[in-house]
């Protein structure tokens, strides 16, 4: 819920990006926005990446950032020395894509098996109707990553959330977990202040991820309420294969992802009336319905869900109060075992309500220091356990739930 960052604190931050961007960013031939860039060096470069995405279900995203428009591709295998299979981005009306945002789709993979993998991407140095004409290619190290077996015996991952533009506390936490194995990274929205340029989505998430885990390992993210926020957040969703609302299943968990959206009214002057949230959650709280009925939902072990702006316990505010009202029966009705959340910068582990919520809801800490958290999950098909600790390393709150 925090709104800005002193003066002081963001001219900091900005003194310490210094990524070279410049040109169109194309993630298909029908979107285009303006990079902004104060570096005059031009050669043909991978900006940043690779970093992972994925859902599961045998497949995985793999997205990198260039400096000018490329035709670009992943090669990958079973071996490092055998890198004989190529993927490539997804085709619109029968054009690859030919931009500098990639998002290369590997499908098909093979449960328990460990890949490995490089990109590729081609510099277009003239693009005319009848010759592009082509200049150096380049490619990043050989990465690896393991593909899980969907109905493995347990799953493993940490939660982040609230880090609002603060890149070093990505690294101070998970400097925290560095020991562990885990299985995804879970960023539980307002990483970010408000959207203001890709120059900043780089610097204070990408580059840091990138750089610590997202090569080897993938992570899911969800909006918060400050990622709808500034110039840039229309743009924002182009850098990433999934940031809103998705239900998947890993070993004995059914997920939920649900992207709470704002948490101000869709008619307050701040935003000008170019926003709907409104409609999008309620939007969401059809499909959950809907998601609820699934088998894979039912006959999952356990249910997980992760939403930014919690289904209670967040204040009266418009955003949190319509969450309320939308999600909290729909999750009552489902029997979910858990709630991870965000947003109100206060870390707590609220036990279920047998009057309001059936179900723990467990929130992770705000930007400052003192208040930061990480939160630690391990589920099994008896139970979940949650671990969370504050930016010392200390254990401030846990939390078990049994199999029914």
């Amino acid at each position: 819920m925090k709104e800005n960052l002193s003066k002081e604190n963001r001219r900091s931050f900005l003194v310490k990006s210094s990524i070279a961007l410049g040109g169109l960013v194309l993630l298909n031939p029908r979107k285009a926005v303006r990079a902004l860039s104060d570096d005059q060096d031009q050669t043909f470069k991978i900006i940043t990446g690779p970093y992972l995405q994925t859902n599961f279900g045998d497949s995985i995203a793999v997205l990198w950032i260039t400096n000018q428009d490329a035709s670009s591709w992943v090669e990958y295998g079973e071996s490092p020395d055998n890198l004989t299979k190529k993927a490539f981005g997804k085709s619109e009306l029968g054009l690859k894509p030919a931009g500098r945002l990639n998002c290369v789709k590997i499908n098909n993979l093979k449960s328990d098996v460990t890949y490995y993998y490089k990109i590729a991407s081609k510099e277009i140095q003239n693009f005319q109707p009848y010759k592009v004409t082509y200049g150096e290619t380049v490619y990043s190290n050989t990465e690896s990553f393991i593909n899980p077996i969907a109905s493995k015996e347990d799953v493993s991952f940490i939660m982040l959330n609230d880090i609002h533009d603060r890149p070093e506390s990505i690294v101070h936490l998970l400097d925290m977990d560095k020991s562990n194995k885990r299985d995804f990274v879970f960023f539980n929205g307002d990483i970010f202040d408000y959207q203001t340029d890709e120059k900043q989505i780089i610097d204070h998430f990408l580059r840091p991820c990138t750089d610590y885990f997202a090569k080897k390992t993938p992570f899911l993210y969800v909006r918060g309420n400050h990622e709808t926020r500034g110039k840039f957040a229309r743009d924002f969703s182009n850098y990433f294969d999934q940031v809103g609302y998705v239900a998947f299943t890993l070993g004995p968990v059914r997920f939920v992802i649900l992207d709470t959206g704002e948490d101000k009214e869709d008619t307050h002057p701040v935003y000008a009336d170019i926003v709907d949230f409104d409609h999008y959650r309620l939007e969401q709280a059809t499909w959950l319905e809907d998601e609820i009925q699934k088998k894979e939902f039912k006959n999952a072990p356990f249910r997980i869900v992760m939403m930014h702006i919690p289904p209670r316990y967040a204040g009266d505010a418009h955003g949190a109060t319509h969450c309320t009202e939308l999600f909290e029966p729909l999750l009552n009705k489902g029997k979910v075992d858990l709630v991870l959340s965000g947003h109100t910068h206060q870390y707590k582990i609220h036990a279920p309500d047998k009057n309001l919520n059936n179900y723990p809801i467990i929130i992770g800490g705000g930007s400052r220091d003192g208040s930061r958290t990480l939160t630690k999950i391990n589920a099994t098909k008896k139970e979940i356990q949650v671990s969370m600790l504050d930016d010392s390393g200390k254990e401030v709150g846990r939390y078990v739930a049994s199999k029914k």
